[in-house]
């Protein structure tokens, strides 16, 4: 099923709340290496408070089920070891909200956010003022770090997301 052509206001609805949990996940992992399930409840109750108001119906009912089936794939990737828990239901939370998105540019956000993030996060960890201003975030001390560590993946899939709603909104400007 091809969704229909979104009006871009839908996104104005839901980034003020996705930039807030973005901080909040982002946050999160680059200190503990853990996305808050609360994180990902509180995501998944403005798709289902918001979406309704922002979305076609049609959509947002075909958006849980999205969610779903990107939960499904997500518990599979974990099981094989690709990716972490946390980043699986947080990527299904974040679906529905993203379900009108063409996949093309799915992939192209999904390379930028991930490359850019795991850029990031290492040169941020390379630098030592700031690496000292945050001792005890544990992304930057994992064995490793910073060729062979883990990475906080949240750092990336928030960026997904909210760079999709503004991309969303670019074009009425």
């Amino acid at each position: 099923m091809t969704p229909p052509a979104l009006d871009p206001g839908f996104a104005y609805w839901f980034l003020p709340f996705t930039l807030a949990i973005g901080v909040w996940v982002a946050w999160s992992d680059m200190k503990i290496m853990k996305i808050p399930n609360m994180a990902v409840l509180a995501l998944l109750a403005v798709y289902l408070l918001i979406g309704p108001v922002a979305l076609p119906l049609k959509l947002w009912l075909w958006g849980w089920v999205v969610g779903f089936g990107v939960l499904l794939f997500g518990i599979i990737l974990n099981a094989a070891g690709v990716m972490g828990a946390g980043d699986a239901k947080f990527g299904a939370a974040m679906a529905p909200i993203m379900v009108g998105i063409d996949l093309r540019l799915l992939i192209v956000l999904l390379c930028a956010c991930l490359l850019g993030a795991w850029t990031t996060h290492r040169v941020f960890g390379l630098t030592r003022p700031i690496r000292e201003a945050m001792p005890d975030w544990q992304s930057w001390r994992k064995p490793g770090f910073p060729l062979k560590s883990d990475f906080p993946m949240g750092l990336a899939l928030i960026g997904v997301l909210n760079f999709y709603l503004l991309l969303t909104i670019l074009p009425q400007f």
